[in-house]
């Protein structure tokens, strides 16, 4: 795995000691509702032993939340910040998930492994090339019969708040930040062969469910 970006690496060490009120801040009462909503989309109940993978986990309340909900899951968080995993650690009181830290473009796992792998607004933070490598990660990393599911911010509509969350983008992620979010669907399906798309409630997130294989091929691979 090639040397992790130590300038960016550094930034979000110091940021991690901001990010849970920065979250709170942005996301106010519908930063429960959008935890739950990608958690619940996973559909998958009565499977056992689950193997979920969380990229880019940040303070870990996503892979935190799958743990509740899959309690003899193996819920990994996956994070190049060191200062991230800190935080994650100390909120994982009961030592229910595994952190590892790594670059989201060198997923350190083998092929096929996962049954679940997510990743939760932290996209369009990286640049163009190590997010075409993430993408490809996940796709690789992921059982035949598994999902991927990218949680991403839905552009407002509101001209004047739509000025300003482009602001936003701009000044928390790279200059290609913009264009990844108006592509919609284009750069999941220039790599994924099963790619839908659904919104929170709210309407403030969308969600990308994406699979390595088709309808029909799941059914293929289940059967034998």
């Amino acid at each position: 795995m090639p040397k992790i970006r130590s300038g960016r690496q550094k930034y979000y060490n110091v940021f991690a000691y901001f990010y849970d009120f920065f979250i709170q801040i942005h996301s106010g009462r519908h930063r429960e509702e959008t935890r739950r909503f990608l958690v619940e989309s996973v559909g998958i109940e009565k499977k056992k032993h689950l193997r979920i993978l969380d990229i880019c986990c940040g303070t870990g309340s996503v892979v935190l939340a799958f743990a509740e909900k899959y309690a003899d899951a193996l819920a990994v968080g996956y994070d190049f910040s060191t200062g991230m995993l800190h935080k994650a650690k100390h909120k994982d009181k009961a030592s229910r998930i595994v952190l590892v830290q790594g670059d989201a473009a060198y997923l350190s796992f083998n092929d096929d492994c996962f049954d679940v792998v997510c990743c939760s607004h932290a996209l369009y933070e990286l640049k163009g090339q190590d997010r075409t490598g993430a993408l490809w990660e996940m796709k690789r990393v992921v059982k035949s019969d598994g999902q991927v599911l990218i949680m991403e911010h839905q552009i407002p509509k509101h001209p004047i708040i739509k000025i300003l969350f482009y602001i936003r983008m701009l000044m928390m992620g790279p200059t290609d930040s913009r264009e990844f979010l108006q592509q919609g669907l284009t750069p999941f399906e220039r790599i994924f062969p099963d790619v839908s798309l659904s919104h929170t409630p709210s309407g403030k997130s969308k969600l990308i469910r994406c699979r390595k294989t088709t309808g029909d091929n799941r059914l293929r691979t289940q059967k034998i």
